[in-house]
């Protein structure tokens, strides 16, 4: 099935990046946000608490390129959804991907490693997203550049014995660690229990057509 063009951002989202400074903990969150839920909003919450961030930024991507893009909601109303559940200081929504012109996260980290020097990055994900992080364009690479927390949202058997977990089996640290993992030289993970929601987009997607 052929996706749809890529997705413009909104002129007010342009060439600007959230705070960020030297010495700064951010994590980043990608994802289609289509539509943001309060999972999204607890997984930061909970990420920003155990790894000690100083902030997190949402990555709205213009179009994921593992699924049909063809009914995505335009991304200046998905930014605008993102800001409102997000709904804390700490947190900002960006839609970096459509300004630079990035289609993989991988090239998304490059890029801000290179814009932001001196900040400390950590990619954030559910364990849902592990189980298919094999698929991913250049997943090694993304191990390679920054420090990866994976978030359990259900499936954790499945998500930890899957081929990127296995690959990966070396490079995972003690959940005891979390609070040092931004510190690491990658590649470096961890898997961080406590947090069992599996609230998804795609499920509330469903309901919403069923009514």
């Amino acid at each position: 099935m052929k996706s749809r063009p890529a997705q413009k951002v909104p002129a007010s989202q342009r060439l600007k990046l959230p705070l960020h400074a030297p010495g700064l903990r951010i994590g980043l969150l990608g994802g289609s946000f289509n539509p943001p839920h309060a999972a999204h909003r607890a997984i930061s919450l909970f990420a920003m608490k155990r790894l000690r961030l100083d902030r997190i930024w949402w990555l709205v991507t213009p179009g994921n390129p593992l699924k049909d893009t063809r009914t995505l909601t335009p991304i200046d109303v998905r930014i605008a959804a993102a800001q409102e559940v997000a709904d804390h200081p700490r947190i900002d929504v960006t839609g970096l991907e459509a300004v630079i012109g990035t289609q993989y996260s991988y090239d998304t980290i490059a890029y801000l490693m290179v814009e932001c020097p001196g900040v400390r990055f950590v990619w954030i994900m559910g364990a849902d997203n592990l189980k298919q992080f094999h698929r991913w364009k250049n997943w090694l690479g993304i191990a390679g550049l920054v420090p990866i927390a994976v978030i359990d949202r259900g499936g954790v058997q499945a998500a930890l014995s899957g081929p990127a977990a296995s690959q990966l089996a070396s490079a995972r640290i003690a959940e005891r660690l979390a609070g040092s993992l931004i510190t690491r030289q990658p590649p470096v993970w961890v898997f961080l229990h406590g947090l069992k929601s599996t609230l998804s987009s795609t499920a509330i997607r469903a309901a919403a057509k069923k009514g």
